[in-house]
């Protein structure tokens, strides 16, 4: 009963046009490009109104307009929604679901003093094709990437995977200005817990808008205060459809061109599908170097800023020597050496990407050899020291997430503060709080360590090399789907000629 009386209360209609107008304008603010038109059919006093840019004009003229006015029957709102050729027709009650649906792009037309207002969907969408990758190019495999079309992104993921177990569940976020938000996951595998934790977390939040798929992505992390992503974030199509498949849940936004997967590990930031499409040899190489790498672009600086500083007995003797002639110059204790090459490569690195794409890639290259040529002459720096601070620029680039890239990055600093400090203990302290850290983590309730903690052997041909496609009949364990058979290995293994 005070639902309903609720529902009244906020209900305008039936009402007068002029009156209908007058209040509309308001809410509006004397908007100009609220359009309010008026007219006399077959006796009946009509008003049709739309926000200007938010709709299709030509769409409204030959399919809405000139039907109406030429309308011969008596116009009710039966015969608006059945005998004008549109589709997406509905009718509405409340003033506030009028202006929702105004400021979307819907068009309106009301007959004075009816109980209720009748809607049509002309929404102006002004979306790009779809295109390559950007900042997830591959050699092999498909190119395309997500667009800021919500339809489009799930006509492509549907494509892909053509299963009736795909669910697309619809959620709205955001009470300025709402977006639409699709849960995707496989309903025959996905755990159900999982998704509960998901749709629980998206229904649940309270925010007047969000901006893009990445700021969603950080309001329903498990830790919001936390440097590790713990959702992956990704605009390759097959990347989100691999991951549907397995197991994991997705997330879609209008208006963004990235989508996030949940739950994730510290390993699935250095997962490519461009593994799955090389031999199961050159695919586990690659992602054992990418595991090198990023440990190598972690403890490098900080380890030569300590071997300098405590340890030298830990560096040869003719690399000590070469050490020695290449410092002898430099005023500055390893420590601060250190910091401001870090410094000076992230800030090549952030103009670089800020700039146009020719003129970025030409600052980089060039500015690095000036400064760091520059810096030797000066004597601010050592010519071992950039080389150390290079590769270890090098190790974080290989990781296909750039913002896990980034805190690998951002780790590198604190680490090499400790070193300085401390030496090999200050190293060997910092990451014993990262591992620790890291244990304490979880994505959507899951381990972050997984598969290492808790451990699950079997999984590891998953997550630190490729095993051939043959013995991969199983799906992951650590995210505990509902199904965890891909297929019949023995089946699997059979080969017939042609001829048998």
């Amino acid at each position: 009963m005070w639902k309903r009386n609720k529902e009244n209360k906020d209900t305008i209609f039936p009402v007068t046009i002029d009156k209908l107008e007058k209040l509309l304008v308001d809410k509006f603010n004397n908007n100009p490009d609220l359009k309010f038109s008026k007219y006399n059919i077959n006796d009946k006093k009509v008003a049709v109104f739309f926000i200007d840019y938010q709709v299709e004009i030509d769409k409204i003229q030959q399919s809405l307009l000139q039907p109406l006015l030429n309308m011969d029957k008596k116009i009710t709102n039966s015969t608006l929604l059945y005998e004008l050729p549109l589709n997406s027709g509905s009718t509405s009650h409340t003033l506030q679901d009028v202006l929702e649906k105004l400021v979307i792009g819907e068009v309106f037309i009301y007959i004075e003093l009816e109980s209720e207002i009748v809607s049509f969907s002309m929404i102006l969408k002004e979306n790009r094709n779809v295109e390559k990758a950007e900042t997830e190019s591959l050699v092999l495999g498909p190119k395309i990437s997500f667009t800021e079309s919500l339809s489009k992104n799930m006509n492509i993921v549907r494509s892909r995977i053509i299963s009736t177990d795909l669910v697309f569940e619809e959620v709205k976020i955001g009470h300025l200005s709402p977006r639409d938000v699709r849960l995707v996951y496989l309903k025959s595998i996905a755990n159900e817990d999982d998704v509960n934790t998901m749709r629980q977390r998206l229904n649940e939040l309270d925010v007047d808008e969000i901006e893009d798929t990445i700021v969603l992505k950080q309001f329903m992390e498990d830790s919001q205060t936390n440097l590790f992503p713990q959702f992956v974030e990704t605009e390759l199509p097959d990347r989100f459809t691999y991951n549907i498949t397995r197991g994991k849940i997705g997330v879609l936004v209008e208006n963004s061109p990235t989508a996030f997967i949940a739950p994730a590990t510290l390993f699935s930031f250095l997962e490519s599908t461009e593994d799955l499409y090389m031999r199961w040899q050159a695919g586990s190489f690659l992602r054992i170097m990418r595991f090198m790498a990023m440990i190598f672009s972690v403890l490098i600086t900080p380890t030569y800023v300590a071997a300098v500083t405590y340890q030298y007995a830990i560096i040869p003797t003719q690399l000590l020597i070469s050490i020695g002639q290449s410092r002898a110059a430099v005023p500055f204790p390893p420590i601060f050496e250190a910091l401001l090459l870090e410094f000076l490569l992230e800030l090549l690195r952030e103009a670089g990407a800020r700039l146009p794409t020719k003129v970025g890639q030409t600052m980089g290259i060039v500015g690095g050899i000036v400064i760091g040529q520059a810096a030797v002459e000066a004597g601010l720096t050592s010519n071992i020291l950039i080389i150390v601070v290079a590769m270890s620029a090098l190790s974080s680039f290989t990781t296909p997430s750039y913002l896990f890239g980034t805190t690998v990055r951002i780790i590198r600093f604190p680490l090499i503060v400790l070193a300085g400090i401390l030496g090999l203990l200050g190293i060997a302290f910092g990451l014993c709080w990262l591992i620790i850290h890291m244990l304490r983590l979880t994505s959507l309730g899951r381990p972050y360590l997984a598969p290492l903690y808790p451990l699950q052997i079997k999984d590891f041909n998953k997550v630190f090399f490729r095993a051939p496609f043959n013995y991969s009949s199983r799906r992951a364990k650590t995210y505990r789907p509902k199904s965890i058979i891909r297929f019949n290995k023995k089946d699997a293994k059979q080969k017939r000629d042609i001829d048998e």
